[in-house]
């Protein structure tokens, strides 16, 4: 029988993703777009684990949380946290409601949130036999199933080896009418930025065969003025002024800190600059 998961999520984006990945792994999925209905389905169906966010109308994610803790039937279903925010003070209210783990959206990947239900389900029944996880396709793509807006003639590349974070801003960014070329190392990416010559790049630091400095430099040392003058928008985990001051040193345009920042946040910053 199929273990069934409720998440409780008002992004959509983010909620379709989420249950499109936990489906393919085998599980059953239910959804609630806030904390009210997510309630009223814990209630009902009660699901085997619950995937909540913190912020979302009628009822939060810790109201939530608060309710289950107060049903004895309820308190016992597995709950893990997925939020905008990482700070210490929230994840400790979390925990201290019954939150058995959290997750920090710009951060977690499809991977890591299937191995923390695993985890779980391991921890609960450690006989239950789970689905085995399905690694994440090399590449993905500008199509997807979200309607988009009208084309604007805008394009981006998204240069970035995390799979969930490339295809949730893909989406977006598909969604509001941009054209969006993507490549999950750095070699490829400056081969990408040579041939297309996209309007903006949104460039990951960390990646395999060549860092985002290393593309950011060759981009600023093309001959071409079409190329060097591109946008290029740094987007990373390291937060440490010396990466910073570097990027700002290469000429990056803007320096974001995937933590500090959800996805929609992060496609607000690129159209400001298209």
């Amino acid at each position: 029988m199929k273990q069934t998961i409720l998440i409780i999520e008002d992004e959509e984006i983010l909620l379709e993703v989420l249950q499109r990945k936990l489906e393919k792994e085998g599980f059953s999925v239910l959804i609630a777009r806030d904390g009210e209905e997510g309630i009223r389905l814990i209630k009902e169906k009660m699901p085997n684990l619950v995937l909540l966010d913190i912020i979302m109308p009628r009822v939060d994610g810790y109201g939530v949380l608060e309710y289950m803790q107060k049903d004895s039937s309820l308190s016992k279903i597995p709950v893990i946290i997925i939020s905008n925010s990482g700070q210490p003070v929230e994840i400790d209210r979390a925990l201290s409601l019954g939150a058995r783990d959290y997750l920090i959206k710009a951060q977690f990947s499809p991977l890591e949130v299937i191995t923390k239900v695993r985890e779980i389900f391991s921890q609960n029944d450690s006989n239950q036999k789970m689905p085995e996880s399905q690694v994440p396709a090399n590449k993905t793509t500008s199509k997807n199933d979200v309607s988009p807006k009208k084309q604007n003639g805008k394009s981006v590349a998204i240069i970035e080896d995390d799979q969930f974070l490339l295809e949730l801003i893909n989406r977006k960014l598909v969604h509001e009418g941009y054209d969006v070329l993507t490549a999950m190392d750095g070699e490829e990416g400056l081969k990408l930025i040579y041939s297309q010559k996209p309007d903006l790049v949104l460039l990951d630091i960390v990646m395999p065969l060549k860092d985002g400095f290393e593309v950011l430099s060759a981009v600023r040392g093309n001959a071409d003025p079409k190329i060097s003058r591109i946008p290029v928008i740094m987007l990373s985990n390291l937060g440490q002024e010396s990466d910073i001051k570097k990027g700002k040193d290469l000429k990056a345009t803007d320096y974001l800190i995937k933590a500090s920042l959800t996805t929609d946040q992060i496609v607000k910053k690129i159209k400001d600059y298209l």
